[in-house]
Order: structure tokens, then C-alpha cells, then sequence
């Protein structure tokens, strides 16, 4: 036999041998997992349920093609007595919106509150998302809004002459970092820092920018129900004038299928960012908090 040919054989037949070894002597799984790449970068899903928690948006953008209609509600205060039917019977406010998503990157939304005649207009990006393996630790969302106010002032009622000269006079805006994290299965933080404008306000004592930043949490203790919480700290007062108070809520996340039903308590009639953030007039201390639902229904387009 051809001694070159007698060499090949046996070397074929060594590295058999040895991977047959190794194989006999390794778990495969743990192969499986030694040759897995670990730069993966799957993204952290579902952090909020939502695009809102109370009245704050959260980092979540409705995904790919989807359109998402909503109604918020809120009733009246608790502290307006037993006539009032504890804040059933009236002083209340409803938002109404549509929000729909291309890429389930960048949000467009358009809604209408009937707390002072608002229409509002916004846009929301996600800019980071965070990743399983840590490389990004956190997710990252835009936000900037737009309001305008068609309420007509008193002394436009009476006297024809509206407190609004221009168009311009009825617009305010909002904009928004927001910074969250996902803790394990069950717990999300985030944190909004937000500066609110007015192009004009009502009194000298006012501020045209208010400054704040948002705290929001949610513990899901099902697989279909969450706890959430949220507060909204003014770091500077919109007004020197009349008292307000920062915005705080808390709630429960009730998933139905399509559906996400939050019902809640916050001490906040406005719904929006420029009149939950600047404008609270109710105090938790004082029994000043609203109950109050959001309802989303999500359609694939």
C-alpha cells in the first residue's frame, strides 16, 4: 500500500475519533450556547403596555402600520360632596385621539380635549431601545406637541373683544426626553424630563416656560394586570399669582385582548401636557383626586 495514502487514512481516522470524544464528553446545548454570537442585540419589548400610563406618554410607540384610537376621561373631585355625587355628576373631561405609527419608530397623534377647547397635534420617536444583553441599558423617546386652544375668553363673550389677538396668541407646546428602563418580567421606571411653553398667558405673574420632570413606574403583578404610578414635579411655578400643584396619578392595567383598559385616580382635569403640568388646581391632601379611565383599541392598517 501506498505509504502517503496509509498516512491520510490514519490521520481521517484520528479526527474522527477525537470529535467523537469530545462529542460523547460535551453537552450539546452547551455547544449550542458556546457557538451562539453573544453581541445578539434583541430589543426589550412591552416596557410600558401603552403609549400613556395616567396622563403621561411613556417611551412606547404603536407599532408597524398600527392605528390606535383612545378615550380618556376623567370625572370630577372627589371633594366636591355627596350633591356632586363625589365628583360623578360633572366638572369632568374627555380626550379623544388618533395615533398611528408607519416603521413603529416615529408616532404621529391628533386629539381633542374638551378641557378649554384644545386641539393637539404630536410627534414621538423612539430613538434607542434597550437591549437584552445590556449594551443598551436603556430605551430613549422624543416627544414635541403642539396645542392650540379654541376657548373664547369672557371678555370676548361680553364684550366681543377676545383676550387672543393673533392666532399665534392660542398656541402653546410641549416637549419631551423620555429615559426608561425595564427591571426583569415585572418592573419599569422611566423618567421625562418636560418643558412646557405658552405664547401668551393670562396675567403678568405667569410664566411662558415651565420647566419639570416626570416619574413613572408600573409593577405588573399578572400576566394581564399592572400597578402603575406617576408624578409630575414643577421645578419652576407657572404662576406667582394662583396656586397650583403638581400632577400625580396612580392606576391599574387591564389587558383585554386588543384592548388596554387603565382606570385611575389623579388629581388632574387636563389631560394634556400643557394643561396637567402647569394647570393642576386640585390637591391629593385635600381629597382633590379624579377618577378617571383611558381606553385604547389598536387596528392593523
Amino acid at each position: 500500500m501506498n505509504f502517503k495514502l496509509l498516512k491520510y487514512i490514519f490521520f481521517v481516522l484520528a479526527i474522527v475519533f477525537t470529535s467523537n470524544v469530545k462529542a460523547q464528553e460535551t453537552d450539546p446545548m452547551k455547544l449550542l450556547m458556546d457557538m451562539a454570537p453573544t453581541d445578539i442585540k434583541e430589543p426589550v419589548t412591552a416596557t410600558f403596555k401603552g403609549t400613556r400610563l395616567v396622563n403621561q406618554h411613556t417611551i412606547e410607540v404603536g407599532g408597524k402600520r398600527t392605528l390606535d384610537f383612545r378615550i380618556a376621561h376623567r370625572f370630577g373631585p372627589f371633594n366636591s360632596g355627596a350633591y356632586n355625587f363625589w365628583g360623578l355628576d360633572g366638572g369632568a373631561s374627555i380626550r379623544m385621539s388618533l395615533e398611528y405609527s408607519y416603521d413603529g419608530r416615529l408616532q404621529f397623534g391628533l386629539g381633542r380635549s374638551s378641557t378649554e377647547k384644545t386641539y393637539d397635534s404630536y410627534l414621538k420617536y423612539r430613538l434607542l431601545r434597550q437591549n437584552k444583553n445590556n449594551s443598551m441599558p436603556v430605551s430613549v423617546t422624543l416627544f414635541t406637541s403642539l396645542y392650540y386652544t379654541n376657548l373664547k375668553g369672557s371678555s370676548a363673550l361680553l364684550q366681543g373683544v377676545d383676550k387672543f389677538n393673533n392666532f399665534s396668541s392660542r398656541l402653546s407646546f410641549a416637549h419631551q426626553i423620555m429615559i426608561a428602563r425595564k427591571f426583569g418580567e415585572r418592573l419599569s421606571v422611566q423618567i421625562t424630563p418636560t418643558m412646557v411653553h405658552y405664547n401668551q398667558v393670562d396675567k403678568i405673574s405667569d410664566q411662558n416656560d415651565t420647566y419639570a420632570v416626570g416619574a413613572l413606574g408600573r409593577y405588573k403583578f399578572t400576566r394581564r394586570t399592572a400597578f402603575t404610578f406617576e408624578y409630575m414635579a414643577r421645578v419652576n411655578k407657572f404662576s406667582r399669582s394662583e396656586t397650583y400643584y403638581d400632577s400625580m396619578g396612580i392606576g391599574l392595567d387591564i389587558e383585554t385582548g386588543g384592548h388596554v383598559f387603565q382606570v385611575h385616580l389623579t388629581n388632574s382635569l387636563g389631560i394634556t401636557e400643557n394643561q396637567f403640568v402647569t394647570k393642576t388646581t386640585d390637591n391629593w391632601a385635600k381629597g382633590g383626586m379624579r377618577l378617571g379611565f383611558n381606553i385604547s383599541r389598536a387596528f392593523t392598517l
